[in-house]
């Protein structure tokens, strides 16, 4: 099967209608073995446009390519290679010409208490926040799935954008998802030694940043029970029970703003400023990019937040990452539109 070295699918698919061609219905079995990838494909497309709804929109156009062309699909490569290839230069079309996606402290430096929260900036300045049900498989190897899960940090889909895409892909092909250099040399026909040149110039880039992939294990007992006491100190504003669970250095961010904080003393200080309208808020438990987060909802039960918190080793919270696009956040994490707040009349 020859392949287009620009949309990963045979070269007279463009030709195909959109309903594959005399109004035939997509036969079951193919829709469901190319189903079955729709999670891994997302992870992977997430990890190289940073934005979960440009994730899933990678994927839906992966599948309609990759149906359009299935009947066409000789099986000298994997199904699963074949979905990837169509991924990648789904993925690498939608990178052509547009800013890499960052967060606040990529930025800027951080800001103090005073300083004006500012206008927001357009939505495609900053990397999103994604359900891990969205983007990593519900069951399988726990030391996979450890990285799979480090792999999608908010921090490391920042360092990613640093790279230029065809590295960004060698890099989460071979070093998160474990292809061999001759695979992501036939992914993206290119050679063995470019791929392995791409991989070294991405792994240090990384290493100046700071960000590479180390599992991380699932939440332990002192972890749970540090979440439970910043729910408790947050829903009743305790700011002197707040302190003594953030890290001396502990970090607010609040996209689409750029304005970001450091330092608990001006985090506290700004929720009992600025930020004084979070008293009274209801915190619902979700998982973001394989750490916990919780909906934010004001005290009249309006959705105001999606929090994804960052914790450390020794027991304190280090992020408290804040995104404030509601309208579309909340229905992706399947969060109701109120919570609590007076009775609706």
């Amino acid at each position: 099967m020859k392949q287009s070295s620009t949309s990963g699918t045979t070269e007279v698919a463009g030709a195909v209608p959109a309903d594959g061609g005399g109004g035939r219905a997509p036969e079951a079995e193919p829709v469901e073995r190319l189903e079955a990838y729709r999670t891994e494909l997302t992870g992977y497309c997430y990890r190289m446009l940073g934005s979960a709804f440009e994730a899933e929109d990678a994927v839906q156009e992966t599948m309609v390519r990759a149906w359009r062309s299935y009947d066409r699909f000789e099986g000298r490569s994997s199904l699963r290679s074949w979905l990837y290839r169509i991924a990648t230069h789904v993925c690498l079309d939608l990178l052509k010409g547009s800013q890499r996606r960052a967060r606040p402290m990529d930025l800027a430096s951080p800001s103090s208490v005073e300083t004006p929260i500012g206008t927001g900036l357009p939505e495609a300045t900053w990397i999103g926040p994604v359900p891990d049900q969205r983007v990593l498989a519900s069951a399988g190897d726990p030391a996979e799935t450890a990285v799979a899960r480090e792999s999608v940090r908010l921090a490391f889909i920042s360092a990613l954008q640093r790279l230029a895409p065809r590295q960004r892909a060698v890099l989460i092909l071979r070093e998160v998802l474990s292809w061999s250099a001759r695979e992501v040399a036939e992914l993206l026909d290119s050679s063995v030694a470019s791929v392995n040149s791409a991989l070294q110039r991405a792994r240090a880039t990384l290493a100046a940043s700071g960000d590479t992939v180390a599992p991380q294990q699932p939440l332990d007992d002192a972890q749970q029970a540090l979440l439970r006491r910043y729910v408790d100190a947050f829903e009743r504003f305790d700011m002197d029970a707040l302190t003594t669970l953030l890290h001396e250095d502990c970090t607010l961010s609040m996209p689409p703003y750029e304005l970001w904080l450091r330092g608990r003393e001006d985090l506290v200080t700004w929720l009992l400023g600025p930020g004084g309208g979070c008293e009274g808020s209801h915190l619902l438990p979700v998982t973001a990019n394989g750490r916990p987060a919780f909906g934010q909802y004001r005290a009249d039960g309006t959705p105001w937040a999606i929090q994804v918190i960052e914790t450390a080793a020794d027991g304190r919270i280090t992020a408290l990452q804040c995104f404030l696009d509601t309208e579309r956040l909340f229905p992706l994490f399947g969060l109701p539109p109120r919570h609590g707040g007076p009775a609706a009349e």
